[in-house]
């Protein structure tokens, strides 16, 4: 059969990548083409577009790049027409996928979303479209079930599948140990956010000569970009492509918002979130986001596990602060152990998520609709 996935970002490629690999396992006929990023096209599937491409970070940045993202739109939808797939699998990235969803069930393609828009964050009234466009909906959080069960809607919840890429991870690198010195930096996977929260970030190295603070570089974004941030600091270095290794040597982390905060909390290194947008786009957000934490770790929890700078908050002197606390007391550090063991049990009660996707979507394309 023939899969066209959409995957906007570099969770979406990671994941994406896992899925074609457990879809292939069932479909030995499996022909994939799509959107995404290098690990996708490692794992088989014809690149279209390239998610560097695409990513545009907040509200202001989206309005201002509306022409590119249209044209982008309109190729897609050219592309999945010429390419009649059996099943069109939409990952995460809503802005792009739930037009993209729109399109494809009037145009009466099978269609799956695979990790669900954060609905239960803002502008819950995507539920609506969803129920409309959607005919399959998987979702990898817990709490997604019941969220969509107040509308009706019932979706398959299908486990993390971090937990498995991870655990995997841990396997094959035994020989991987953590360092007492180094304090990993994951500022974010877009020019924009890394622009934004690298600089504070690095200031806060200074109050640590001890330890080394190392970057974990975006895979989608030039070594040259990170250079300006970068130099005169004595003990800072960079990696690249190698960010799991870095968080199975790293002593605590700070780390932008997003996956890498759920990422680094499996990992079980102590973090700090890190989060910073532009002026506009977050007095937008703060109107219209009605969540008691950003971090995926706190919010899985119900409770803040990891402690949150947010906006005016992160300096240099708060991160420095709070990383204090996190490499110094013990309790602290004893404390959110616990809390990350009780979070994996939690995204593990699926089983492995990406093998019960891939057996969800095989069922679904094959079968009768």
């Amino acid at each position: 059969m023939k899969y066209y996935i959409i995957a906007g970002e570099a969770s979406g490629d990671l994941h994406g990548s896992n899925l074609i690999k457990e879809i292939k396992k069932l479909d030995a006929d499996a022909d994939m083409r799509g959107w995404g990023g290098d690990k996708m096209q490692a794992a088989g599937a014809t690149l279209v577009k390239h998610y560097r491409d695409l990513a545009f970070m907040g509200f202001a940045e989206v309005i201002k790049n509306l022409p590119a993202i249209m044209k982008n739109f309109k190729f897609c939808k050219e592309d999945i027409q010429n390419y009649n797939p059996d099943v069109v699998v939409l990952i995460d990235y809503p802005g792009f996928n739930l037009r993209m969803a729109e399109w494809t069930h009037q145009k009466k393609f099978k269609t799956v979303f695979y990790i669900s828009p954060q609905v239960w964050a803002w502008k819950e009234n995507r539920v609506k479209a969803i129920k409309k466009y959607v005919d399959k909906m998987i979702v990898i959080l817990p709490f997604e079930k019941q969220f969509f069960k107040k509308w009706n809607y019932d979706v398959e919840y299908v486990g993390h599948p971090l937990v498995e890429v991870i655990e995997s991870f841990k396997k094959e690198h035994p020989s991987i140990k953590q360092s007492s010195n180094i304090i990993a930096l994951l500022p974010g996977s877009r020019r924009q956010e890394i622009q934004t929260k690298l600089p504070i970030m690095l200031e806060a190295s200074k109050n640590f000569p001890d330890y080394t603070f190392i970057v974990a570089k975006a895979p989608s974004v030039e070594d040259e970009f990170y250079e300006p941030f970068l130099s005169g600091y004595k003990n800072v270095e960079v990696i690249s492509n190698d960010t799991y290794s870095l968080l199975m040597k790293a002593n605590a982390a700070l780390v932008t918002s997003g996956t890498a905060t759920l990422e680094t909390a499996l990992f079980g290194v102590p973090e700090i979130i890190c989060y910073k947008a532009s002026s506009l786009s977050y007095q937008i957000a703060k109107r219209l986001v009605k969540l008691k934490f950003i971090c995926l770790v706190n919010l899985i929890m119900d409770k803040e596990v990891v402690k949150e700078l947010i906006q005016h908050e992160l300096t240099g002197e708060n991160i420095t602060k709070e990383l204090n606390a996190i490499l110094f007391d013990t309790l602290k550090r004893e404390r959110m152990e616990m809390d990350y063991a009780d979070l994996k049990n939690l995204l593990s009660k699926g089983g492995n998520a990406s093998a019960n996707a891939a057996k969800s979507i095989y069922e679904f394309a094959k079968g009768e609709w």
